[in-house]
C-alpha cells in the first residue's frame, strides 16, 4: 500500500444524508431525460469523482435508486439504468392503480389544512420546473405530490408500497410518454387536491381514475436512447 495516497476520510452521518439527498435528484433527473439511457453503467469510482464525494455517498444513492428499481444491481455486475419492457409496464401501472385508488379515498378523509398546503406547495414547484421546459424535474415532482398524498393517507404498508412503484413509474413516462407536451399534470394534481380539501372522496377517485387513464393512454412502447458515457454526461 502506497503510504503516500491520499486518504479519503469517510463523511459523517449529517454530511452523508445532506449529500445523498443532494445529489439522488441530479442522478435521477439524468436519468428520466435519459442522458443516462437505459444500460448506461454507473460505478461508484466515476460518480464519485464527478460530484467530489466519497464512494459511500455515492453507494447510498445507488442503493436508493436501486431500491426504487430505477437501476439494476447484480453481484459481480456494474448498476446499470434500468429500462422496463411493455410487460414490466403494464403490470407496474396497474399495481400503482390499486394502491393509488385505496390510498386517495383515505387521502380525502384525512386531510387537514396543513397537509393541503404541502400539496399545493408542491404543485407550485411542479408546474414552475414544467413552465421552465424542465419537463423530467417535473415528472420527479408529480411522484412526489403521489407520494405526499400516499402519507397523508395513513397508512404506511400501502404508502411503503407504492413508494416502491413511483420513481419507476416516473422512469416509465420518461421514457415511453409520446406527446409529453399536450397536457400539464400539475392541473389534474390541483383538481385532485380540491376535491381532497372538500373531503370529496369520490370525486377525488374519480379524478385520480381520469389522471392515471391519461398517464396510461399516452404511453408507447418504442426504442429509447443508447447507453453513454458517464463522465461526459455530467461534464456537459
Amino acid at each position: 500500500m502506497n503510504a503516500c495516497a491520499p486518504t479519503q476520510q469517510p463523511a459523517s452521518a449529517g454530511e452523508s444524508k445532506a449529500s445523498i439527498k443532494s445529489i439522488y435528484p441530479q442522478i435521477f433527473d439524468a436519468i428520466l431525460e435519459q442522458r443516462l439511457a437505459p444500460g448506461t453503467p454507473l460505478t461508484e469510482e466515476a460518480l464519485a469523482q464527478i460530484f467530489g464525494v466519497s464512494r459511500t455517498i455515492i453507494r447510498g444513492v445507488l442503493a436508493r435508486l436501486s431500491h426504487q428499481q430505477v437501476i439494476l444491481q447484480r453481484p459481480n455486475h456494474k448498476a446499470q439504468v434500468a429500462a422496463p419492457d411493455s410487460e414490466q409496464t403494464a403490470q407496474i401501472l396497474y399495481a400503482r392503480r390499486l394502491a393509488e385508488t385505496t390510498l386517495i379515498s383515505l387521502a380525502a378523509q384525512r386531510a387537514k389544512p396543513a397537509h393541503i398546503r404541502q400539496l399545493r406547495e408542491l404543485i407550485a414547484n411542479e408546474r414552475e420546473h414544467h413552465e421552465q421546459g424542465q419537463r423530467c424535474a417535473a415528472i420527479r415532482l408529480g411522484g412526489e405530490f403521489h407520494l405526499q398524498l400516499a402519507n397523508l393517507a395513513g397508512n404506511a404498508p400501502l404508502a411503503h408500497f407504492l413508494n416502491g412503484l413511483l420513481p419507476l413509474t416516473s422512469l416509465i413516462i420518461a421514457q415511453y410518454e409520446e406527446h409529453p407536451c399536450s397536457h400539464c399534470a400539475w392541473q389534474e394534481h390541483a383538481a385532485i387536491v380540491d376535491a381532497i380539501e372538500g373531503h370529496d372522496a369520490q370525486s377525488a377517485l374519480h379524478l385520480m381514475h381520469q389522471h392515471l387513464d391519461r398517464i396510461e393512454a399516452k404511453l408507447v412502447t418504442r426504442r429509447v436512447a443508447v447507453a453513454g458515457d458517464v463522465l461526459k454526461i455530467f461534464s456537459a
